[in-house]
């Protein structure tokens, strides 16, 4: 995986600290004591407290109010040799501070307001000769005060200044940082590195993640191990290509940058973890073909490299300039535009364990022409254009330690058979959203023709599979047979029709998913070890009584048509659940009391509790504001008191009109000669 942020074990144990809670150990003042170690963070103390002992090694003040450090404060305290002043609006170090300090390793000033005085905060630092790890990471800081804070401060191992307003880094920035082995300078604003690290021979690890950068040229650290310069805007990354030397290089992080090209690599190195993903990459080797396209060109000229450098002319294809590959393990190009891969780039990665492709523009994937590394571990082409595999029985034989397969998401409709069955430890498929089917009979195991659905029986190594959304009509009862299935995922398959398939993984089936199917009926008492089932837009108007005898974790019961929970079920339920999906229900709010069981139950967890919803005879609420809720006291329904008390109404209103114009009969008469005795017009 990606590192994004490169730490000091020492600061991650200084951290650890910080947010352990610590008891039994003797106190002085506001300080806890352990050992050497004397912890006073989050005291409210405006200074470095007296009383502490002598011999004390490890001072934490993390969380406090010290504005100034001065120069008497650590007088007390000879044998320190880490401190920790992180999160406290320091804004000053006074210049003989650390006169006393000869053995400080460790000193992490984090967070704080080191640019306001950096100038006398610098003449501090310089008494400091055994200081290898050093954070002044979120302190403001800008150019010139970098410079000048580590101006002869040569003993630092590791420093941290991320966070802070860097713009520009030149050969003075870190000229005097001779044993410099790990720098994070990620989430600064700088644009420019030029020759920033030409005086840290001994630099291992780099983070630039997070920043500006619009190109990394003329790389030439041979001896840097680990580089991360992801989240900027990276259109070029062109190493050195004349150096003799092997590039010690084992892991490039280029992702989530503007990548055009695939990097010019070394052309000797280690590189064993390579990351380009959410670039806009891709290969341009069809363009080499002047047939095709008459008028392009297919070099690329770059001015301006470096100052004792001539412009670069170079093919857009060249293996010189890509450099080498071969020590790849795990390359990751999530996200690009890829279409294809150059004739002979997979055979050029011989042991590569890890390609993920996912979310690009691949329309066929030939394992017998790509010649795949006998030491594929996970193929993820997920989310692609995909319409045609090719494979043969002998390539996919070679293909032996291939676990994991995602194709779930392009536009498969055919497939080899026996594709799967061919893979001898593959232990995940995922084929969701693809129009590829359950086969109902048994089929040819040749993987040179191709099938419109997969015979899953007998395929031992298997334990996951995905077939989410691929328009399944039928399973038929045997299409399991043989497997050892813990996780089957069938969900967004309307109507499908099982006929009991589910049967033969009721011993081994950890996980089943089988929402939008709308299953109404399904025994679930046969399955034992079932932890997490998927029932959700189902329109279930109530819960399957045999789900009370199996040992469930995660229920989702979302989308369905519950309108209560009986009190029964949900007292076994809750005893045994620990996460439950509940919402987009017309819960009744007038029989909500299973809310209140799940709810009094600390080991349930009720996912968007908030926006769970029920109905009361006027409105809908949230069915955790139970006082406001309009519910009788006998459960009964207020429809039938209005059914009763209309006609009494009505009777009411016509017994009094009948008085009224009893009493008034000259008014009737008149109203009804001025109504319908009316004069002709003759």
């Amino acid at each position: 995986m990606p590192v994004h942020r490169l730490t000091p074990l020492l600061c991650l144990l200084s951290i650890w600290r910080i947010l352990t809670t610590v008891s039994g150990h003797p106190h002085v003042g506001p300080c806890q004591l352990i050992q050497r170690t004397a912890l006073c963070n989050n005291r409210k103390l405006s200074s470095v407290p007296e009383g502490l002992p002598e011999n004390t090694e490890e001072l934490q003040l993390n969380y406090n109010d010290i504005l100034t450090l001065q120069n008497k404060s650590l007088l007390r305290y000879p044998s320190l040799t880490t401190l920790s002043l992180a999160c406290n609006s320091l804004k000053k170090l006074e210049s003989n501070t650390f006169q006393d300090s000869k053995w400080l390793v460790s000193l992490n000033l984090a967070n704080n307001n080191l640019n306001s005085s950096y100038q006398e905060s610098s003449l501090a630092l310089k008494r400091l000769p055994a200081l290898r790890f050093l954070d002044l990471s979120e302190n403001g800081l800008e150019d010139d005060m970098v410079s000048t804070l580590l101006q002869n401060v040569t003993s630092i191992e590791y420093l941290n200044l991320s966070g802070n307003l860097l713009r520009r880094l030149d050969e003075t920035s870190f000229r005097d940082l001779h044993h410099l082995k790990e720098l994070d300078l990620q989430r600064n604003l700088m644009f420019e590195i030029d020759g920033a690290f030409d005086s840290n021979p001994n630099l291992r690890r780099l983070n630039l993640a997070f920043n500006y950068l619009p190109c990394l040229t003329d790389f030439h650290m041979t001896n840097l191990v680990v580089l991360n310069a992801s989240h900027n805007f990276i259109e070029w990354f062109i190493s050195r290509q004349d150096l003799n030397e092997t590039f010690q290089l084992e892991t490039l992080d280029l992702s989530d940058n503007k990548l055009i090209f695939f990097p010019f690599l070394p052309s000797q190195n280690k590189l064993r973890n390579l990351y380009l993903s959410h670039n806009t990459l891709r290969f341009y080797e069809h363009l080499s073909d002047n047939a095709t396209l008459p008028n392009s060109s297919t070099t690329v000229e770059f001015y301006n490299l470096d100052k004792d450098l001539h412009n670069v002319t170079a093919q857009l294809w060249d293996d010189s300039l890509h450099g080498d590959i071969s020590a790849l393990e795990i390359l990751d190009l999530r996200g690009n535009k890829v279409e294809y891969f150059p004739q002979g780039f997979i055979r050029k990665m011989p042991i590569l364990s890890r390609l993920h492709m996912s979310t690009n523009c691949l329309e066929t994937l030939n394992f017998t022409s790509e010649n795949f590394s006998c030491s594929l571990y996970e193929l993820d082409v997920s989310n692609n254009h995909l319409n045609l595999i090719s494979a043969d029985n002998h390539t996919l034989a070679a293909l032996g330690n291939l676990t994991y397969f995602n194709l779930s998401r392009n536009n498969l409709k055919m497939i080899p058979s026996g594709l799967f069955s061919s893979l001898s430890n593959i232990r995940s498929v995922d084929l969701s959203y693809n129009n590829i089917g359950v086969c109902l009979k048994k089929t040819a195991t040749f993987t040179n023709t191709l099938s419109d659905c997969v015979n899953w029986q007998n395929i031992v190594s298997l334990r996951q599979l995905h077939v989410m959304g691929c328009s399944l009509q039928t399973i038929p009862a045997s299409a399991f047979a043989g497997l050892s299935l813990t996780h089957l995922e069938l969900s967004n398959n309307p109507g499908v029709i099982m006929r009991d398939s589910l049967r033969s993984l009721s011993e081994t089936l950890q996980y089943l998913g089988l929402g939008n199917t709308q299953i109404q009926n399904l025994d679930f008492s046969a399955f034992r070890n079932l932890k997490s089932l998927n029932l959700s837009k189902n329109s279930l108007s109530q819960i399957p009584r045999s789900l009370q005898s199996v040992d469930l974790k995660v229920l989702d019961l979302s989308d369905n048509n519950l309108s209560s929970i009986p009190l029964g079920q949900a007292h076994v339920l809750a005893s045994k659940l620990q996460t439950v999906f509940l919402t987009g229900n017309p819960f009744n709010c007038c029989q909500a009391e299973w809310f209140r069981t799940f709810d009094a139950t600390k080991t349930v967890t009720l996912v968007a509790r908030s926006e769970i919803q029920c109905k009361d005879i006027f409105q809908t609420h949230r069915i955790k504001d139970s006082q406001r809720f309009s519910c009788q006291e006998a459960s009964e329904s207020m429809l039938w008191y209005i059914l009763l008390l209309v006609p009494i109404f009505l009777s009411f209103g016509g017994m009094a009109i009948v008085a009224f114009l009893a009493f008034k009969p000259k008014l009737l008469k008149k109203s009804f000669k001025k109504k319908y005795l009316k004069p002709t017009s003759y």
